[in-house]
């Protein structure tokens, strides 16, 4: 049987005291805030993943560390980007009607002074969250999540059995992590890699009840498997499930999208995976 990890009063400390960069209404549909993981575009520039995130629908994006800036600016993106870099990005983010909400997955030195660098970054970005697996850092993490007033979730990549110290695959070990932290650090649940670890989407979120600050959506074809990802709601993750059980969990977070396919031209399918969470969020939505 499946526990949560979390007591009611942790439930009703984290609903009352976090306080971090919210996402705005304007940038949900369907109550969900989703757009693409710009390495959904890793062939691409940041510029241009923003450009075909927009076109796909997406009102929100998450960036990742090392993506190159732009086609002309050769650049990569992250802590070392110059304040005229930024400027330009958001603008163009901006022009866009896009807003960056997330840059991850980025590992977190345990240093606080190395740390600070990806903390200022995300400040001047003005993000709602850092996505992460270093847990080596969590006292660090915590210090600078209470100083910036940023959201930092632990993401899950598959199962590495052959790394058994590997452990934030496992939603229990990150709810143990987490457990009596600033309720401003919590999950990045991966959907896909859970699936490919053996384990039901939607049991690690009831595992994570309270603490999933943002997800990286994807379908996959079977569980246990490591299958190519799939547009939503034609695979084994109960996308549809997993987004109802967000709802009632209050879930006020991103979700990324990440389609590790087809990656010289799968705008489309993220469009259309975006339209399916739209359609489902409006459809869980009270009626009037």
């Amino acid at each position: 049987m499946i526990k949560s990890a979390l007591s009611l009063a942790a439930l009703c400390s984290f609903a009352l005291s976090s306080s971090a960069t919210e996402i705005r209404d304007e940038d949900r549909q369907g109550g969900f805030a989703v757009g693409a993981q710009a390495y959904s575009f890793n062939r691409f520039s940041c510029y241009e993943a923003i450009e075909k995130n927009a076109k796909a629908g997406g009102k929100v994006i998450e960036i990742f560390p090392g993506q190159q800036i732009s086609r002309d600016d050769k650049g990569k993106i992250g802590p070392g980007m110059s304040e005229d870099q930024i400027k330009a990005l958001k603008a163009h983010l901006a022009k866009h009607h896009v807003r960056a909400v997330n840059f991850g997955v980025v590992g977190i030195p345990n240093n606080e002074n190395e740390a600070r660098k990806i903390f200022e970054f995300a400040k001047k970005m003005e993000l709602y969250c850092i996505t992460t697996e270093s847990a080596d850092a969590i006292d660090v993490i915590e210090k600078l999540v209470k100083e910036y007033d940023i959201c930092v979730a632990y993401h899950n990549h598959p199962r590495q059995d052959k790394n058994p110290n590997y452990k934030v695959w496992d939603p229990n070990y990150i709810a143990e992590l987490v457990k009596g932290r600033d309720p401003r650090i919590g999950a990045c649940a991966d959907l896909g890699h859970w699936a490919t670890s053996g384990i039901k989407p939607i049991d690690g979120l009831n595992i994570l009840k309270g603490r999933v600050l943002s997800s990286h959506v994807k379908d996959r074809s079977a569980i246990g498997h490591d299958t190519p990802c799939i547009p939503f709601g034609t695979g084994v993750s109960d996308i549809a499930g997993c987004l109802a059980e967000l709802k009632r969990q209050g879930f006020k977070g991103n979700l990324s999208i990440e389609f590790e396919a087809m990656w010289e031209d799968n705008t489309a399918e993220i469009g259309q995976c975006i339209g399916f969470v739209r359609a489902t969020g409006i459809a869980l939505s009270p009626k009037p």
